[in-house]
């Protein structure tokens, strides 16, 4: 080759390697911007195997919330403070307090009124009711002092009541009417007056009537022990209804001795057929 074309080629060698210097240098340009380091080939990384970001962008990278150790920790003291607060304003606010406690006047009337409603009651047996629900003496004492007042409890009213009840219905005497006013907490005066509705003769009738009706006729027998049998079966039954042994006895043998006398009767007539 003449020596003059050579130099010539040379020089366009030279000039060619400047310029993919340069390209090379404005490739490794772009890649320290953040767009991907190159050495002039597509694609490809720098030699440290990728892209490493600068002194500036590391430290930007490390203050991520997740970018070190020391950030989590941040987090949880931070939910922590939130929790705290959110608890504090609750309680403030009254959420989540317990209820307050019932009035005890208006437990006390409630239980009164319902009590009442059921059946009469004696205002002993309304204060035994409120005691077994653990309502305060003063203020038992306040509301059953109201309500008698208004006459809604009346212990003179519900004593005649009762006696006439029971001894309509179960037969019972006087003394056996007193003993049930007792636990009921009436004495004195208002049961004497309460058990003067029974009069002696309307409670020699009221047990005339209920041994008749409990006597029977065959376990009598014509056997003088039947007949002792039910005399003691019949005064025992006067003497549970409260009715004392003499009038029970008494009443006990006027009724057999009727009933014989009607049986015998009954024998002694003739027989026309």
């Amino acid at each position: 080759m003449p020596f003059g074309q050579n130099n010539g080629s040379r020089s366009g060698l030279n000039s060619r390697r400047k310029t993919g210097a340069g390209s090379a240098g404005k490739a490794t340009g772009r890649s320290e911007t953040g767009w991907g380091a190159s050495d002039g080939t597509s694609g490809a990384g720098t030699s440290g195997g990728g892209w490493k970001p600068r002194g500036r962008q590391r430290a930007r990278a490390g203050s991520g919330a997740f970018g070190s150790s020391g950030s989590a920790s941040e987090v949880a003291a931070t939910g922590a403070s939130a929790a705290e607060e959110s608890a504090a304003e609750t309680a403030g606010s009254g959420r989540g307090a317990p209820a307050p406690d019932p009035d005890p006047y208006a437990t006390a009337r409630s239980i009164v009124l319902r009590q009442l409603t059921l059946a009469p009651k004696s205002r002993h047996q309304l204060a035994a009711k409120l005691a077994e629900r653990d309502v305060p003496a003063e203020v038992a004492v306040a509301v059953l002092d109201r309500f008698e007042e208004v006459q809604l409890i009346d212990d003179a009213e519900f004593a005649m009541m009762w006696v006439r009840s029971r001894a309509a219905t179960r037969s019972l005497a006087r003394s056996a009417l007193k003993r049930e006013l007792a636990e009921k907490g009436i004495h004195g005066e208002i049961a004497e007056e309460a058990l003067s509705q029974v009069s002696d003769d309307e409670e020699r009738d009221a047990a005339e009537q209920l041994v008749r009706r409990k006597h029977r006729p065959a376990a009598m027998g014509t056997d003088r022990a039947a007949l002792d049998k039910e005399t003691r079966r019949l005064v025992s039954m006067l003497g549970r209804k409260g009715y004392s042994p003499s009038l029970a006895f008494g009443v006990v043998r006027s009724v057999l001795d009727d009933v014989a006398a009607g049986a015998a009767d009954d024998d002694a007539e003739p027989d026309f057929l």
